[in-house]
C-alpha cells in the first residue's frame, strides 16, 4: 500500500499528462478543445485512477467526448506510464463531472430564492405595523409612571 502523499502526486501527474496529450496529441475531432480534466483520484494501491473530466457542449458533444476518451484509453495510458515510470501503469477511468450541472442548480435555486425576496419585499413596501411599531414594554416608560401616580 503506498502513501497518500505518493498517491497524491501520481494523480496530480495523470491529469497534467491526460491533459497535455489531449491538447496536443490526440488528433480525434470528439476531443476537440471543448474537453477539460477537473481532476484525478488514484486508488491507495496506485493500480487504478478515476480520471474527471467536463465537456462544454450539449448532450450529443458529451457522448461524443465520453467515445472519444474511451478510444484513446489505451494511448493515454501508455503516456502516462512513459511519464509516470513505475511499475504498474494505472488503469485510467473517465468519469463525467458533475460539477457544473451542480452549480447551474444552485445558481437556478439562488435565482429563485432572490426572486421570492424581491415579491416579499415589494408586499411589504406599503405595509403598517398591526400594532405598535414597538410592542415591548420598556421600564420607565410614561404608562408605568402614569399608574404609579395614583
Amino acid at each position: 500500500m503506498a502513501d497518500n502523499a505518493r498517491a497524491k502526486r501520481l494523480a496530480d501527474l495523470i491529469r497534467e499528462v491526460v491533459a497535455q496529450k489531449l491538447q496536443r496529441g490526440i488528433k480525434d475531432p470528439r476531443l476537440g478543445s471543448h474537453v477539460t480534466i477537473t481532476d484525478t483520484r488514484v486508488t491507495g494501491d496506485l493500480r487504478e485512477a478515476t480520471v474527471f473530466y467536463t465537456v462544454y457542449g450539449d448532450d450529443e458533444e458529451r457522448t461524443a467526448a465520453a467515445a472519444g476518451l474511451e478510444s484513446a484509453k489505451g494511448i493515454l495510458r501508455s503516456e502516462v506510464g512513459r511519464a509516470a515510470g513505475v511499475k504498474f501503469t494505472p488503469t485510467l477511468t473517465f468519469v463525467a463531472d458533475a460539477l457544473p450541472d451542480t452549480a447551474r442548480t444552485i445558481e437556478d435555486l439562488l435565482d429563485r430564492a432572490r426572486q421570492s425576496d424581491a415579491a416579499v419585499r415589494e408586499a411589504s413596501a406599503g405595509a403598517a405595523y398591526a400594532g405598535d411599531a414597538d410592542p415591548y414594554k420598556k421600564p420607565g416608560s410614561d404608562e408605568e409612571t402614569d399608574d404609579s401616580a395614583e
